[in-house]
């Protein structure tokens, strides 16, 4: 494998942060520093990886809350989110207070990205999709070669992302597993935002929410 990956949960929310390291290069990508920015650095250090770059999905507290302060301590570029999470990023303190989380600072993405993306880490290669629906801006990474997908909280083992948040749209969270991640195949591995890894075929034919029985 070209790649390895670690599940760092951070927050008391349990956001799974996923570190992906190139194992040619020893290069690594933080996805989705929501917090808890000391056992992100211990599990960097127990792996022997060089942080390279922050990849965010979006940017609810969770997912995003240590970016600033992780970027700025290893001057690492932030890739992501869409640029329709531009709201979410500028009210970053809000959430903070909001959800009673330490209090985070916001900043500005390196790159923003689109549909059709890509990414590296190292020498490895991550296409980006994408998928609006729980956030307006929220991608999903995928590296095809692995049949690995980090997919934030678009979709979960046996259900689906909140969409009663602002901008959130249940019917375009819908679209986009249905015809954006299922059609990369059941074979597919997802890391969600929470919970559980599973597959694209497990929630094809089992979850109650974008099954292929829900028509």
């Amino acid at each position: 494998m070209s790649l390895s990956v670690a599940i760092v949960p951070v927050t008391a929310f349990a956001q799974n942060c996923s570190i992906l390291m190139c194992n040619d290069t020893k290069k690594a990508a933080i996805v989705d520093p929501g917090g808890d920015l000391d056992r992100i650095e211990k599990q960097l250090k127990e792996m022997g990886a060089t942080p390279e770059k922050i990849l965010l999905t979006h940017a609810h507290i969770d997912h995003a809350g240590g970016t600033a302060e992780l970027a700025k301590k290893h001057a690492l570029p932030i890739e992501g989110p869409h640029k329709g999470d531009l709201f979410w990023i500028e009210g970053l303190a809000q959430q903070s207070a909001m959800f009673g989380f330490p209090a985070v600072e916001s900043f500005t993405p390196d790159r923003w990205l689109n549909d059709g993306d890509q990414v590296t880490v190292g020498k490895v290669t991550l296409d980006v999709i994408h998928c609006p629906g729980h956030t307006p801006g929220h991608v999903v990474f995928v590296d095809k070669a692995e049949k690995l997908a980090l997919v934030g909280d678009v979709i979960f083992q046996e259900s689906i992302g909140r969409t009663d948040f602002p901008q959130g749209n249940h019917a375009e969270l819908i679209a986009s597993i249905r015809e954006k991640l299922f059609p990369l195949g059941d074979d597919i591995t997802f890391i969600p935002g929470h919970g559980p890894e599973s597959t694209f075929g497990h929630e094809r034919r089992s979850n109650p929410f974008v099954s292929d029985k829900c028509g």
